[in-house]
């Protein structure tokens, strides 16, 4: 394929994301992430990954794109905004972390990228793609830094010099060669430490090391059994999900409010107190949430959360 063709191909591709409601999209070879290998095996071998079992799954397909779609030459990164400043109305309710106040991104952004695909058919051709939404074996967060969208923080999120680091991920690999965006190779995070600081379970075991079996997120969402007695009291009162290494990043300073319809929350979710919340019913459950990421956690797990906060 031509270089010119090439560029014309990229530049409709972002041009068609950013008129989808995509904050950035970047775009990187479709190749084996060298970096990537010994890192995720130390991780999983420190088991960091907790009850996470299916992170122990897939390892080279983790690691090369190739291996989930024939023939696959390029990597299509996306970045959705979903930061708000809408909060709770009580500030003792527990919390639930921002990317859950509206609709499942899931769902947002695959059909998203179902769209994304269909335009680049019609304006391309014959094109074997699949959308991957953080549920495959894909590694978000070492595409985006290598279709230049931004770096890895000391929390392990991607963070944009432009746009802070309140975004999903998510990647069509497709078998098109495409005009490519260089890798990020510059870590501004610089001597700062806020996030290992601040984190309330003591999760950012290292720099760019989580201990995923000790993150909030984990204890409210992953994990199926009883949380730990030992994160008594250090919760920060999160019932589902957490902010906290993204709320005292500096870079956030940038995070702009997302125009999102579908993330809108549910007008009842900012609303109810302490008290609404500890006598919550599945009634009300399956209302707030009926099309929410905090199904997951299902109506005993966010109860389970919730009495634990009162423990």
């Amino acid at each position: 394929m031509l270089h010119s063709q090439k560029e014309t191909y990229s530049q409709f591709i972002k041009n068609t994301a950013q008129e989808l409601g995509f904050l950035f999209c970047g775009i990187a070879p479709a190749q084996f992430l060298e970096e990537e290998a010994p890192r995720l095996e130390q991780w999983l071998k420190s088991a960091y990954h907790g009850e996470m079992t299916y992170m122990e799954h897939h390892f080279d397909k983790r690691l090369d794109p190739r291996l989930l779609v024939d023939g696959a030459k390029s990597v299509i990164s996306l970045g959705l905004n979903y930061y708000t400043e809408a909060q709770q109305a009580d500030p003792e309710a527990p919390k639930i972390s921002i990317y859950a106040h509206g609709e499942d991104y899931h769902t947002v952004i695959k059909q998203k990228l179902k769209t994304l695909l269909e335009r680049m058919r019609e304006e391309i051709g014959e094109i074997n793609g699949r959308a991957f939404v953080d549920s495959a074996p894909v590694l978000d967060k070492a595409w985006a830094k290598q279709a230049g969208l931004g770096w890895v923080g000391k929390h392990t999120n991607l963070i944009s010099k432009q746009k802070g680091s309140y975004f999903f991920l998510a990647e069509l690999i497709v078998d098109v060669e495409l005009a490519y965006d260089a890798p990020m190779q510059t870590d501004h995070c610089g001597s700062c430490t806020r996030c290992i600081d601040a984190c309330p379970t003591e999760a950012i075991v290292a720099p760019y090391v989580v201990d995923g079996s000790r993150c909030i997120s984990y204890l409210t969402i992953e994990l199926k059994n009883e949380i730990p007695a030992e994160f008594q009291g250090k919760m920060d009162n999160w019932m589902f999900g957490c902010d906290v290494c993204q709320q005292v990043c500096p870079w956030n300073r940038f995070s702009i409010p997302h125009q999102e319809p579908a993330f809108i929350p549910h007008p009842d979710l900012l609303e109810m107190n302490s008290k609404d919340w500890e006598e919550i019913t599945e009634e009300v459950f399956s209302k707030v949430f009926s099309k929410s990421a905090v199904r997951r956690t299902k109506f005993a797990g966010l109860k389970r959360n919730i009495a634990f906060l009162k423990q």
